[in-house]
């Protein structure tokens, strides 16, 4: 079992592949395919483009950065007539000497195809400057769920609110895929709350990756975030709404457990895991987690596409039924993963969660893995572990994105 990475806030990674196959144990890098072409892009919008200048309708509130990528940030803002709260996303229109208008209005086409699905984010209004596109978003209050991921046992989400958020999740994706949109980059980072204390309900953002699929081509792209990609992007075959699914099911992993079933210690050591199907649905990996959560796990990680559960066959899981009521789950005789501890890394103990009731499931300990030179991350670790004091490889980790820079962001 390996660790959970965040890209850095440079904006949404892709994965690299060989030409046509995964790269095998030992071998190097994958190398890249030609850059992709504009195949999959919607580009025509209906919203008007507004050209006045966007500081005449809003001020920008100060120090609110939501997040920043490479070729773009989103700002909170202020509408200044009506003094409600939104996400504004400046994008660059030139990127590396290319225009990318075309790739900007594609996203903002999908928005507007999603308009009324309570769970993507809405567009409210678009304006363009002569370098910049900016989108005028719905504000989500609550953050990524990537934050509650990575919180102290008595913070991070428990199983009732992971089977909440991912049925709307699913919801959303069964919208998206019923109009030929497949993301292509589902992830923690791109799933935001309405708001954090209550749960509030999830936002579907980021559409910078997402592609029109029809039926008569064939797309073939590398484009996603490492621990989060399919098999047939490392493979380069085609790319379907099963793509989606696959990332689905590594987004449940990391909600229920706070680890990252395929992240190694390197992109190529990520990408082999994936390749190779190397996972784990230990006891120590899903301690207190219904049996009926890790089978709808298991329907969607599978290496062939064609296997795996559509949004629609998700949504018919028991494990989403309303009257679903979490069970501890046991594996007999699991094997636990090699743990290994990386140079530079340092752990520091948290206080026991003395808290512990039936729907908790048995007392877990919490650890606190520092990632030198990027940020705080937590894991879980069973007690056994911690008395052996073994090293830790259940740990988020973080590192820049990922080789080949393809338009679409961080957040929103």
């Amino acid at each position: 079992m390996i660790p959970l990475e965040k890209p850095g806030r440079g904006g949404s990674s892709s994965a690299a592949a060989s030409g046509s196959r995964a790269a095998g144990p030992g071998a190097s890098a994958p190398r890249r395919p030609p850059p992709p072409q504009a195949r999959g892009l919607l580009t025509e919008i209906r919203a008007e483009v507004r050209t006045a200048p966007f500081q005449d309708g809003y001020r920008l509130s100060p120090g609110r950065e939501l997040g920043r990528g490479k070729f773009a940030v989103v700002r909170k803002c202020i509408k200044k007539d009506s003094g409600k709260e939104f996400a504004a996303k400046f994008m660059r229109k030139r990127r590396k000497g290319q225009d990318c208008r075309m790739e900007i209005i594609h996203e903002i086409a999908v928005l507007e195809l999603a308009q009324d699905n309570p769970w993507v984010i809405n567009l409210h209004e678009v304006y363009e400057t002569p370098s910049e596109m900016i989108l005028v978003l719905e504000y989500a209050a609550g953050g990524e769920i990537f934050d509650q991921c990575v919180a102290d046992r008595e913070e991070a989400f428990k199983e009732k609110d992971v089977q909440r958020l991912m049925r709307q999740i699913l919801e959303g994706v069964h919208f998206l895929h019923t109009n030929d949109v497949v993301h292509l980059d589902l992830k923690p980072q791109n799933i935001l709350l309405t708001s954090e204390s209550p749960l509030g309900d999830i936002k579907i953002v980021d559409f910078g990756l997402s592609r029109i699929m029809k039926n008569s081509e064939e797309l073939r792209e590398i484009m996603g975030t490492p621990e989060y990609v399919a098999p047939e992007i490392l493979s380069y075959d085609p790319i379907s709404m099963a793509t989606d699914m696959w990332s689905i099911g590594v987004l449940t992993y990391v909600m229920l457990t706070g680890i990252s079933p395929f992240l190694g210690d390197n992109k190529q050591e990520t990408f082999l895991n994936i390749s190779q199907m190397n996972l784990s649905y230990s006891e120590e990996e899903f301690d207190g987690v219904s049996e009926s959560a890790v089978d709808f796990i298991k329907q969607l990680l599978l290496k062939k596409p064609e296997d795996r559960a559509t949004a629609e066959g998700c949504l018919r899981h028991p494990w989403l039924t309303p009257s679903s009521i979490p069970s501890p789950f046991k594996v007999e005789g699991a094997v636990e993963a090699p743990d290994i501890l990386q140079e530079g890394d340092s752990v520091a103990e948290l206080n026991e969660d003395t808290e512990k009731s039936e729907s908790e499931g048995p007392l877990v300990t919490e650890e606190l893995i520092v990632v030198t030179s990027y940020t705080l991350g937590q894991c879980r670790q069973s007690e056994k572990e911690k008395t052996e004091q073994k090293a830790i490889s259940k740990r988020f980790k973080f590192e820049e994105p990922l080789l080949q820079e393809i338009p679409g962001e961080f957040i929103y």
